[in-house]
């Protein structure tokens, strides 16, 4: 209970903060002491003196390193706009201050002209090098710059986001826009490689500003309150987070881990079923189930961090307890209802014609709904209203298993998983292992994926074939659970 009185306060100051920082984005502090008057330039002006120009070629080693003033005062100036103006001042900067289309078109004729006229390979790497410095845009020295600067990585993170939910939200549009954000991406990729990283374990004894971050950051499995992020950091159970060297205590990417006995099938049993505290035992832990990853920074949307994330982790665990042998998730299907209540949206209106279920399945579906059409069953599908019923879960059980198995393993974007989190999995070469019924009965559970949840097993000697083969081939290793539920669906359905 002591521990709930610092974390109480921490709260407190958390909230105070937040409303700091709610007046401060609430517009620019224009001409005031504490923005340095930099508000008072227009935003063509601060552009034009933090953005540093790209000299030219042959003196791109010997370029003047910019002040850091300007970009300070950049870091400044966008942290006292409030959202609108901070999209007006992304539009212009991506727009007005990226790649030079003149002398890019200027050197990609002279890399064909090299070409034609087969000229000796030095000139052609020549040409190809100059090219591929043009086509760098303005805005990337600025980028650069930044992230030299005190805090200026963390500023970085905090304008991608900013990026990333104005392009969702179509506050800032266009291809300009876009590029700058996969420019800033890659960038931070870079900077936020494995060798800057460091592996973080969250126990109960961890800063309560750290336990405050992971619970606000849980995006699978929401935690209800301290004592539920008190199990989740106790005993059978483990928590790890990657930081930054320069952004130190930080959590970027958070993983928790079930230690159990057996591949688990429901999640009420690790996060919902409040189990009493108790002393580890070794000798029942031989499986560690990965049950939720969250991405704390939207700012680091599109950077490989939860491959390498869940690979440490495995390291780290095999050290601990090197008796566990069994490495598996217990992944959520987000997306699926959706999927299935527009497949039933563009089927038959006619339930006694519906292709998706069998002929005894569209009769029991009818008597218990009293209605032969999809209407109705799409409804109880939005609205959750189903599993009140017995007799309705049952009826749906065997149709939905499969129809969740072709989702997962027969639905396709390109060629890969349509399932976000399958794909995800998948890459990293595990193995799409059961698919379990019932298995998040919460309402968040019913309403994404009709309570199912799926394990993707990591067999480690096989993780980086089936990687090669699903990145090359397109291939999905599935086990015979789910195989043999994708038969029954292509014997009973015609998509």
């Amino acid at each position: 209970m002591s521990r709930l009185v610092p974390c109480l306060r921490s709260r407190l100051l958390h909230i105070d903060l937040g409303l700091l920082r709610v007046s401060l984005a609430a517009g620019p502090c224009r001409g005031t002491a504490s923005c340095g008057g930099t508000t008072d330039l227009s935003m063509e002006e601060l552009l034009s003196r933090s953005v540093p120009p790209l000299p030219p070629y042959e003196t791109k080693e010997k370029a003047p390193p910019p002040l850091e003033l300007r970009s300070a005062e950049f870091m400044r100036y966008y942290r006292g706009l409030a959202g609108p103006s901070r999209a007006e001042l992304l539009t212009l900067l991506a727009r007005d201050f990226g790649v030079d289309h003149g002398r890019v078109a200027e050197f990609s004729a002279k890399v064909l002209q090299a070409r034609e006229q087969q000229r000796e390979l030095g000139a052609l790497l020549q040409a190809e090098d100059r090219l591929r410095y043009y086509l760098n845009p303005r805005y990337r020295g600025l980028f650069q710059h930044l992230g030299r600067l005190e805090g200026g990585l963390r500023f970085l993170v905090e304008l991608r986001g900013d990026l990333v939910e104005g392009l969702a939200s179509k506050a800032v549009d266009g291809p300009h826009v876009k590029e700058m954000s996969g420019v800033l991406k890659n960038m931070l990729s870079e900077w936020f490689s494995t060798g800057f990283l460091n592996l973080e374990r969250v126990t109960w004894q961890s800063p309560c500003e750290v336990l405050q971050k992971i619970s606000d950051s849980e995006a699978v499995h929401p935690v209800r309150n301290w004592v539920d992020m008190k199990r989740r950091v106790g005993s059978y159970r483990r928590c790890y987070f990657f930081s930054h060297c320069a952004i130190p205590g930080e959590p970027l990417i958070v993983l928790h881990v079930a230690l159990t006995s057996d591949i688990s099938s429901s999640i009420q049993a690790i996060v919902k079923e409040v189990e009493p505290l108790e002393a580890e035992d070794a000798d029942k832990i031989t499986t560690a189930i990965f049950y939720s990853i969250s991405l704390t920074q939207q700012g680091l949307q599109g950077v490989e961090l939860g491959t390498y994330l869940i690979k440490r982790v495995v390291k780290e665990l095999q050290k601990e307890l090197p008796q566990i042998k069994t490495f598996s998730t217990l992944s959520p299907i987000p997306g699926f209802t959706k999927w299935l209540v527009g497949l039933l949206s563009s089927q038959t209106k006619e339930l006694e014609k519906n292709e998706l279920f069998t002929e005894s399945e569209r009769q029991e579906l009818s008597q218990i709904t009293g209605d032969r059409t999809t209407e109705t069953l799409k409804k109880l599908l939005n609205n959750n209203e189903w599993v009140r019923s017995e007799k309705l879960v049952n009826t749906l059980h065997l149709p939905l298993m499969r129809l969740c198995a072709w989702y997962l393993y027969g639905e396709k974007h390109r060629g890969y998983a349509l399932n976000p989190v399958a794909n995800f999995h998948l890459q990293n070469g595990s193995m799409l292992w059961r698919i379990n019924w019932m298995a998040d009965t919460s309402p968040r559970g019913i309403a994404a994926a009709c309570g199912m949840m799926v394990n993707y097993r990591y067999f480690l000697e096989d993780t980086a074939s089936n990687s090669a083969a699903y990145l090359g081939t397109k291939a999905i290793k599935a086990s015979e659970q789910v195989l043999s539920l994708v038969s029954q669906f292509q014997q009973n359905s015609k998509l």
